[in-house]
C-alpha cells in the first residue's frame, strides 16, 4: 500500500469515526428527549412512577396516563419525525432542489383540503353545539379525506412530470402553485362553514399528536419502517443521481424512473403522516440541512442521521409545547414553523443552492 492509499485510508476511518459519533449523539440527544417527554404533563410523575407505569405496575390513574397519553405522543412523534426527516431528505437529492418538502409539494395543504372537505361537506367534524366543546365524531372519515387530498396533489405533480417532461426544478414550482390552489381551495369551503366547523378545521391544521392512540401508532409505524428500509437499500442510487444524472445513468440508474418511485414512495410516507396528525411544516426541510452541515451528501449517513434529527426536532418541540405555557398545549404546526422561517431566510442569504 503506497503512502496516498494510506492517508486515504485513515482519512476515511477518521470521517467513518466522526459520522458514528454525530448519529451516537444524536441517539443520545433523542433518548433524554423522549425522557424528558415521559415526564412533560400536568400528571407529575417521579422516575420511579414512570418505571412502574411503563410496566404496568403503578397506579391506575397513573398507568392509563402512561400508555394511553403519553406513551402513544412520544411514538406518533418520533415516527413522523423520522417518516418526514427521510422523506425531506430524499425529495432534496432527487429533484435537485434544497427547498423540496412535503409542504412545498402542496401535500401538506392537499391534506389540509381533504380535511376541511371531511369536516364542512360531509360533516364528519363536529360534535356539540360551540367551539368549546367540539370533537371529531368522524376522525377515521377526515383521515381518509386528508390522505385522499395529499395524493391528489401528489398525483397532479407526478403526472406534469410523466407526460410534460418538467424539470425536477419546476416540480417544486408546480408544488407551489397546487399549494395555493388547494389554500384557495379550502379559504371557499371556510367561508361557507358555520363558527363550529370553522374552528374544526383550525384546530386540524393546527397539527396535533396527542389524537393518536396505538392502532394509529402501528399504521405508522409499517409505513415508516418500510419507507425507511426502502431508501437505505437504494442509497447508493441517491449518491450516483447526487453527482449528475449522466454519471447516474453511466452507472446503470435509470433515473426518470427511480425520480417518479421515490416520489410516489415520500408522498404516500407524508399522506399517512399527515392525515393523522395535520400539517406538520418544515421538519422534512430543516432536518436534512441540519445533517448536511455535520455529514455532508453521502446518503449512506444522510439518511438515517436525517431520520433520527427528524425525531429529535419534532419531539422537542411538541415538549416544547407542552412545558412552555403549561398546562396548556400549544400547536405544534406553530412551533415547528419558527424552526423553518429561520431556515428560509438563511437559505435565502446563502444563495439556497449550496449543499
Amino acid at each position: 500500500m503506497t503512502g496516498a492509499e494510506k492517508t486515504e485510508l485513515k482519512d476515511y476511518q477518521a470521517l467513518k469515526k466522526k459520522n458514528i459519533m454525530v448519529l451516537v449523539i444524536l441517539g443520545v440527544i433523542l433518548a433524554l428527549a423522549m425522557l424528558f417527554s415521559l415526564r412533560a404533563g400536568s400528571s407529575e410523575l417521579s422516575m420511579g412512577d414512570i418505571l412502574k407505569a411503563i410496566g404496568g405496575q403503578s397506579t391506575k390513574q397513573n398507568n392509563m396516563v402512561m400508555w394511553n397519553i403519553r406513551l402513544p405522543r412520544i411514538m406518533t412523534a418520533v415516527l413522523s419525525g423520522i417518516g418526514l426527516g427521510v422523506t425531506g431528505a430524499v425529495l432534496q437529492g432527487i429533484l435537485k432542489n434544497p427547498l423540496a418538502d412535503t409542504t412545498t409539494l402542496g401535500i401538506s395543504q392537499g391534506a389540509g383540503f381533504g380535511a376541511a372537505f371531511a369536516i364542512i361537506v360531509l360533516g364528519a367534524g363536529v360534535q356539540g353545539s360551540s367551539a368549546a366543546n367540539m370533537s371529531f365524531n368522524n376522525p377515521y372519515l377526515i383521515t381518509i379525506c386528508a390522505f385522499g387530498g395529499s395524493i391528489s396533489a401528489s398525483v397532479m405533480i407526478l403526472v406534469l412530470s410523466r407526460f410534460r417532461r418538467i424539470t425536477p426544478e419546476a416540480m417544486v414550482l408546480c408544488g407551489v402553485a397546487l399549494s395555493a390552489m388547494f389554500t384557495g381551495a379550502t379559504t371557499l369551503l371556510q367561508y361557507f362553514a358555520d363558527d363550529v366547523q370553522l374552528a374544526s378545521v383550525v384546530f386540524w391544521t393546527f397539527g396535533d399528536l396527542g389524537r393518536t392512540g396505538w392502532k394509529e401508532v402501528r399504521i405508522i409505524a409499517v409505513v415508516v419502517v418500510i419507507t425507511l428500509v426502502y431508501f437505505l437499500f437504494n442509497r447508493w442510487h441517491y449518491n450516483a443521481m447526487e453527482s449528475g444524472e449522466q454519471t447516474a445513468a453511466s452507472l446503470g440508474v435509470n433515473v426518470a424512473r427511480s425520480r417518479i418511485i421515490n416520489m410516489l414512495v415520500c408522498a404516500l410516507t407524508a399522506a399517512v403522516i399527515v392525515s393523522f396528525i395535520g400539517i406538520i411544516n418544515f421538519i422534512g426541510l430543516v432536518a436534512p440541512h441540519i445533517m448536511r452541515r455535520f455529514l455532508g451528501n453521502n446518503y449512506c449517513w444522510l439518511l438515517p442521521a436525517s431520520a433520527m434529527a427528524g425525531a429529535v426536532l419534532l419531539l422537542l418541540g411538541d415538549v416544547l409545547a407542552r412545558v412552555i405555557i403549561a398546562p396548556v398545549i400549544l400547536p405544534i404546526g406553530a412551533i415547528t414553523s419558527f424552526l423553518g422561517a429561520p431556515l428560509f431566510l438563511y437559505l435565502l442569504f446563502k444563495g439556497g443552492a449550496k449543499r
